[in-house]
């Protein structure tokens, strides 16, 4: 009698672990909203305007999200780059907002036309794959430490769920997602002890206030050069070779492409950047997520929360300060526990060894020259240590690595 159902069981048990990774992808990317919010205070946008801005952030990133699942079928995982959100932070006092809105949406032209020509590729190859898997496991590395950084906050919340991930990872199955009973196991505890916020009991509908681009050439100046790099490089290019290291095909072009229509689009609400999540893609296309077939749900799952989130903009930020911050922070870094492992494996296998760790022991670092964050930096300096020095290594490289 239990052979007619065993097939939807096995079914199930294999949707399981991209549906839970969909859950931790949700969550992580609605704790994303905190920059958005920040450089929104900093640049002085009006409460209309910041709603406006999340819709947008939100609304394109999950659209595409789910578009990218069911027609690719691949979990390429499409989201708003907080670097470049922290970075248009830093320009209080530089910029007007919709000066800022019309550089994003220069800059959004300026990565569909490199798409449109096919240069992309030319654009991400004057890194070497090594090097943006140093800048990769170096942005990881704060998630991993901060494990115990929340530990120390939150012992008894923090120290369940890390009991519940090592318990899931020794005695259950490689296909079951260690982090779902290491999240449920945390919000359990945080009910029990009374350290689960209070969720809003009514909705309304978002107020928005779209922007009206306008083009200031020293604005542009300022913002596009980076911009590019950003979204070409730290974005797109680490996703895809996370996605090539995982033995997808990804669609390089229609990525580019839809990154750089997605901020044109988005300009009209705001200065949008939205392209692969370098950070959390290999969440969403890691081993943990399941088979390598089924990692796809995963994104389609988060990406159908986040047009929700978009809709709930008024009141996302009350259901993220619900969960207490260090418990999220810790499933964080234990979900980038082997993604850690397997980036930090490509940095040292060799033939580059040198550029690569510059890449990571620079992207671990605080470094800012000239508003540009570790990441820009990360890049510049490995991919130049590797040059310089390793110019013969560099040589073995194959192209496809480059």
């Amino acid at each position: 009698m239990g052979h007619p159902s065993s097939p939807l069981a096995t079914a199930a048990l294999h949707r399981l672990p991209p549906l839970s990774m969909a859950a931790v992808l949700l969550m992580l990317g609605t704790a994303g909203l905190a920059v958005p919010l920040a450089s929104s205070e900093s640049l002085g946008f009006s409460s209309r305007q910041t709603n406006a801005w999340i819709v947008a952030l939100y609304g394109i990133s999950g659209v595409l999200c789910v578009a990218f699942a069911l027609v690719f079928r691949q979990p390429a995982l499409i989201g708003f780059n907080n670097t470049l959100l922290a970075f248009f932070g830093t320009l209080t006092g530089d910029v007007g907002y919709s000066d800022l809105a019309g550089a994003t949406f220069v800059g959004g032209a300026t990565v569909l036309l490199l798409a449109a020509l096919g240069w992309t590729n030319r654009v991400a190859g004057l890194v070497p794959r090594p090097v943006i898997f140093g800048v990769l496991a170096g942005s990881i590395l704060p998630f991993v430490a901060g494990i115990f950084d929340a530990f120390g906050d939150e012992r008894l919340l923090v120290g369940g769920a890390v009991v519940a991930y090592v318990l899931s990872r020794r005695f259950f199955s490689v296909r079951f997602p260690a982090i779902l009973p290491a999240l449920v196991v945390g919000l359990i505890l945080a009910v029990v002890t009374d350290r689960f916020g209070e969720l809003p009991t009514s909705w309304t509908a978002p107020a928005l206030d779209g922007a009206r681009p306008t083009f200031s050439l020293a604005t542009i100046v300022t913002v596009v050069p980076v911009f590019v790099v950003m979204v070409t490089l730290i974005g797109n290019a680490s996703g895809i070779a996370y996605l090539r290291s995982q033995g997808y095909a990804p669609p390089v072009r229609t990525i580019s492409m839809a990154s750089g229509a997605a901020a044109m689009v988005g300009a009209f609400f705001g200065p949008t950047a939205i392209c692969q999540m370098s950070i959390l893609t290999p969440l969403a296309a890691g081993p943990e997520t399941g088979g390598r077939e089924g990692r796809h749900w995963a994104v389609s799952g988060a990406g159908t929360g986040w047009v929700l989130t978009a809709l709930a903009a008024g009141i996302a930020v009350d259901v993220l300060r619900a969960i207490p911050l260090p418990l999220l922070l810790a499933v964080a870094g234990l979900a980038l526990l082997g993604v850690l492992a397997d980036a930090l494996g490509e940095v040292t296998r060799g033939p580059l060894r040198v550029g690569p760790l510059v890449a990571f022991a620079v992207s671990s670092s605080q470094l800012s020259i000239a508003g540009l964050g570790p990441l820009f930096w990360a890049l510049v300096l490995g991919t130049v240590f590797s040059v310089v020095l390793e110019r013969d290594a560099l040589v073995a490289v194959p192209a496809n690595e480059r």
